[in-house]
C-alpha cells in the first residue's frame, strides 16, 4: 500500500518512529539502526511495510529498502513474527544477517532478545535452502537470474549474501569487482560492494 514515506520526524521511542508527512503523523514501528538514523524535527525517508491483522493494521518503517527485504523474508518463515524480526534487525545490519545466514552463525542471530537456538536454527535452515533452490527474491526477478549455487570461497559466500539481500548476479559482479576480497571480512565485503550499488 505505501512504499515509503518522506516527512518530518515528529517523535521517537524505542522501536517507534512518527513521520509527519503533511500534518498526519504516521506511527512506524522499526529497529534500533533505522532510529540510529533519525532526529526529531528533520526530514526523513522511511521505507515502509503494512502488516495487516484481523484486529490492527500496523506499520513498519526502514531505513534502507535492503532493510526492509530482510525484515519482509523474515517475517515469512514459520513462527518468526514482526516483533521477532524487528529484534533480530536491531541486533544485526541487512549484511550481518545475510552473512550470518550464509556462513550458519546462529551466535549472530540469538543475540537479539527473544530469539533462541531453535528459531535462529530455523532462519538460518530456510533461507539458505531458499537461496540454494533459487527461491529468494532476487534482481532476477529485475531481470537477471537466481542464484543457485552453494558457496565455496569467500568471493561466492559475499556473492550468496547479497543475492539474500535481493540483488541480482549482474549487479553482485559489477558490486565485487576491484575489492580486495581476501584482505577483508566477509561481513565488510559486503557492506562495501552495498555502498557501490547503492550510489
Amino acid at each position: 500500500m505505501f512504499y515509503y514515506l518522506k516527512g518530518t520526524v515528529g517523535h521517537l521511542a524505542p522501536n517507534l518512529a512518527v513521520l509527519d508527512c503533511g500534518g498526519v503523523g504516521f506511527a512506524c514501528h522499526t529497529t534500533s539502526y533505522t532510529l540510529s538514523y533519525l532526529k526529531v524535527g528533520e526530514e526523513a525517508k522511511l521505507y515502509t511495510y503494512l502488516n495487516v491483522r484481523e484486529d490492527a493494521l500496523e506499520l513498519f518503517g526502514f531505513a534502507t529498502d535492503n532493510e526492509r527485504s530482510c525484515f519482509q523474508m523474515l517475517i515469512g518463515i514459520s513462527g518468526v513474527g514482526p516483533k521477532a524480526a524487528l529484534s533480530i534487525l536491531s541486533a544485526t545490519t541487512p549484511e550481518g544477517l545475510a552473512t550470518a545466514i550464509i556462513t550458519g552463525n546462529e551466535k549472530a542471530l540469538t543475540v537479539a532478545q527473544g530469539i533462541g537456538k531453535k528459531i535462529a536454527q530455523r532462519i538460518i535452515l530456510e533461507l539458505k535452502d531458499k537461496l540454494a533452490k533459487g527461491q529468494l527474491p532476487t534482481e532476477g526477478e529485475r531481470g537477471g537470474v537466481a542464484v543457485t549455487v552453494i558457496p565455496q570461497d569467500k568471493a561466492s559466500e559475499a556473492a550468496a549474501a547479497l543475492a539474500v539481500l535481493g540483488y541480482g548476479p549482474g549487479e553482485i559482479s559489477v558490486a565485487l569487482k576491484g575489492l580486495e576480497l581476501e584482505a577483508l571480512s566477509l561481513e565488510e565485503i559486503v557492506r562495501q560492494a552495498l555502498r557501490r550499488m547503492m550510489k
